[in-house]
């Protein structure tokens, strides 16, 4: 694949355009010139299918209420049973304008106002905003790190849970930001743990679709130990980090039991929240039936940008920590070799000049990580990665 071409057909300038990652610099990093390399969205365009979906519906000329029609059920149910064996049907399917939305969603449906629960660190940080915000207390078991492979201690998470008795457990797989696919291994390890304390489990898979070896295969939770934990189970996933599609506000809520269903629709109803964005259901829907020769060029693109990453990196900055890419598209590190942790936010900031997500943003005792977004045009990379390499050595 010729990377410069693809990203020459497919990427774009996008500042200016009214993008929360490049134009909102100003109000998060106090900089509007730096390179933003922070949200996970892509600078490459969406699919094909999906714009010229989107445009047939524009020209059409109506942007009445949306409904969800057949096409879409199919496109998306086959997506999920043809790359992840999960087979689904129409019961078990409800519709929510983004996973966070639905975060808070379920947080509130199914816990108590003064209910515990329980997230594993470093993790995306909206996970902490669901819990506290809703007045929930936040009980953390933190992931392990092992010179940059992070695992989670299932004897020191049973043990949190124990002591700390959380009604609900919300679970990243594949996990943000440390870029872990669980193993089905891990995963049932950690459900069975659920399961003999009670504890309801939220699961985020919306990076399902980023994985890119056979061994690090990832499993949604529908399917470990047979589907023997859909009775507690909800998940949520989308098309929109897939597809590039976020804009579209536009999600799935997935649950097999059907009291746990009744409740959910139950808030839903109660909090009159609508069902569906119209050009989400058209957008997508295309993406899905339509969009996998672009996915799989995506998919190699941010492979593409990883490998020179790692690869610059271990040539001349040799003590950076590369957390390795099984899943998501996102790059993890740790530059704790070269300085003191709390040192990095503002060297990657003020001396490297990028905007990115640091490790304080997703653990309290994050100091000294950095996550970049790896789907992105690859000179944005190698700017970002001369940029980080020159000030090392400045040092």
């Amino acid at each position: 694949m010729d990377f410069e071409k693809f990203c020459q057909e497919n990427c774009v300038e996008r500042k200016g355009t009214g993008t929360l990652k490049w134009d909102s610099l100003q109000e998060v990093f106090g900089d509007p010139d730096l390179l933003p390399l922070w949200v996970a969205d892509m600078e490459i365009q969406s699919p094909p299918a999906a714009r010229e979906a989107i445009k047939k519906q524009a020209d059409h000329g109506t942007f009445g209420y949306g409904k969800v029609m057949d096409p879409y059920y199919d496109a998306f149910f086959a997506w999920m049973k043809d790359r992840h064996g999960v087979e689904l049907e129409k019961d078990n399917l409800r519709f929510a304008t983004g996973v966070v939305g639905s975060l808070y969603a379920a947080v509130r449906a199914y816990t108590e106002p003064d209910a515990s629960v329980i997230i594993c660190p470093p993790v995306y940080y909206p996970f902490y905003d669901a819990i506290l915000n809703t007045g929930r207390k936040l009980v953390m078991c933190d992931l392990d790190n092992d010179g940059g492979h992070f695992y989670l201690d299932l004897e020191k998470f049973e043990k949190t849970i124990a002591e700390n008795k959380p009604s609900m457990f919300i679970l990243c797989s594949p996990h943000n930001p440390v870029c872990r696919v669980w193993t089905e291994q891990e995963l049932e390890g950690a459900l069975e743990i659920c399961r003999k304390y009670g504890v309801l489990v939220v699961a985020d898979e919306i990076h399902q679709d980023f994985t890119y070896s056979p061994e690090h295969k990832f499993v949604s939770t529908a399917l470990v130990g047979g589907g023997k934990y859909k009775d507690m189970l909800i998940i949520l996933n989308s098309g929109s980090k897939t597809f590039n599609l976020a804009g579209l506000i536009h999600s799935h809520v997935i649950i097999f039991d059907k009291k746990l269903m009744e409740t959910y629709d139950a808030y839903i109803k109660s909090i009159g929240s609508p069902e569906v964005n119209l050009m989400g259901v058209v957008g997508m829907g295309a993406a899905f039936r339509d969009g996998a020769e672009w996915f799989e060029n995506v998919k190699a693109l941010i492979c593409h940008n990883y490998e020179y990453m790692k690869e610059a990196f271990a040539k001349d900055a040799p003590k950076i920590v590369l957390t390795p890419l099984e899943g998501t598209y996102l790059s993890w590190m740790d530059l704790r070799g070269y300085m003191d942790g709390k040192e990095v936010a503002d060297f990657i900031q003020k001396k490297c000049r990028l905007a990115c997500d640091v490790g304080e943003w997703f653990s309290f005792e994050g100091h000294g990580f950095v996550r970049i977004n790896l789907a992105t045009d690859t000179k944005y990379i190698k700017m970002a990665v001369e940029r980080i390499i020159t000030n090392l050595k400045q040092l």
